[in-house]
């Protein structure tokens, strides 16, 4: 008997394919710094931990399969926040911001089609491409230029008769680019030129860091039909755990499509979308102390990183992760020396080998993903600690 050929083919994740080895060390006392995935230390609202807290039900039953009707119109309230016109009925939660690409991709792409992303990319979007038969048609960004936007020609130069979306992460993981208004319409014409499904994955919205207001691919005029947004709880509210994500989306064909997906997996968690619509309630405070807390975070490893010698990474203005060139001959080999054959004064570090956020694994071999999720007291440490690991390898 033998697996799929898809699973065989299925990439593993750069940022968790290390983790036996990680146990391993905090098996040895080891204590590691985890700068490898993007789970906050931010606490979760306290409306919503309360909201968990008090549910009393005598039965833990299926929601309905779009997801409960109180979520999703808190939801289309919160968009309007952006400038964005919703309706609830536009909105279908999901499990999570992963089920939501891969119910997009299943909806909207048969086997063999083509997506065209910009690379470095998130990781899996490679994965879940590959588990639904998406060929990947990658448009390369560059540290050097912070990961911008390539000129369209490049992205042009990939359509074939098989492409059939544009697949955008902005505010942009791993890199932190930002995508403008200006960019988002060049990416708009090109999908309305080429008939193309504009998939935009905008988790991270909040965390923009450019001093103008996020641009949502919802406002792109003219295009009602092609654009999907991908959205979730998980870093907004520090809900990782709970599983609610959304597609949102005003193309009744592809709502009608995903809603048999939805119906065959049944439904979305309950509580996720209890805790979730609670959520909402969180004080302005709150969010805006996120917000601050990140800024300086960023800066704080942004600057750091670039004192060590031979390291380089640009100022991500988005998210929490940068993309960081270092000084070695294969940084996935050095990631998983850090875990087994290094410490610095009881303690190493975490980080997600660049190559595995490019489709072309060649590519990217001496880049890491950094998240900057942890106090900045940790993160000192975990420079020092990655500055001592760099010497130490360089000079086995």
């Amino acid at each position: 008997m033998h697996v799929s050929r898809r699973s065989e083919t299925m990439p593993e994740s750069p940022i968790r394919k290390l983790v036996p080895y990680a146990d391993e060390a905090k098996k040895r006392g080891i204590k590691i710094y985890h700068l490898n995935i993007g789970q906050p230390d931010i606490k979760t609202p306290e409306c919503a931990l309360e909201a968990i807290r008090k549910v009393d039900r005598k039965i833990l039953e299926y929601s309905p399969s779009q997801g409960y009707l109180g979520l999703r119109k808190r939801m289309a309230e919160y968009y309007r926040k952006f400038n964005v016109k919703v309706s609830e009925d536009e909105i279908i939660v999901t499990t999570g911001g992963s089920e939501a690409i891969s119910m997009t991709l299943n909806t909207c792409l048969d086997n063999g089609d083509e997506m065209i992303v910009t690379e470095p990319s998130y990781a899996n979007y490679i994965s879940l491409a590959a588990q639904n038969g998406v060929a990947i048609r990658a448009v390369k960004t560059h540290i050097e230029d912070g990961f911008k936007l390539p000129p369209v020609e490049r992205f042009e130069d990939l359509i074939t008769e098989r492409t059939k979306a544009i697949l955008l992460c902005n505010p942009n993981n791993p890199t932190g680019y930002v995508y403008s208004t200006e960019e988002m319409n060049i990416l708009r014409d090109m999908a309305k030129k080429h008939d193309l499904f504009l998939i935009v994955d905008e988790v991270y919205r909040e965390f923009t860091y450019t001093g103008v207001p996020y641009f949502s691919s919802l406002r792109l005029k003219g295009v009602d039909e092609n654009v999907i947004v991908i959205d979730s709880v998980s870093k907004r509210f520090s809900e990782c755990g709970i599983r609610i994500g959304a597609i949102v989306t005003r193309n009744k064909d592809v709502r009608a499509g995903i809603m048999k997906q939805c119906q065959a997996r049944l439904s979305p968690p309950l509580l996720g979308q209890i805790a979730a619509e609670a959520s909402y309630d969180a004080p302005r405070e709150y969010m805006q102390d996120v917000y601050d807390e990140y800024i300086a975070r960023r800066d704080f490893l942004i600057e750091g990183l670039n004192k060590i010698p031979g390291v380089f990474t640009p100022m991500p203005m988005g998210a929490f992760y940068t993309m960081v060139r270092l000084p070695v001959d294969n940084a996935e080999k050095f990631c998983k020396w850090c875990l087994t054959d290094f410490s610095y004064k009881g303690a190493t570090v975490m980080m997600a080998p660049g190559s595995g956020f490019y489709s072309d694994h060649t590519i990217g071999n001496d880049e890491v993903r950094m998240a900057y999720v942890l106090r900045r007291e940790d993160l000192a440490r975990a420079l020092v600690v990655l500055a001592k690991a760099l010497e130490a390898y360089n000079s086995r």
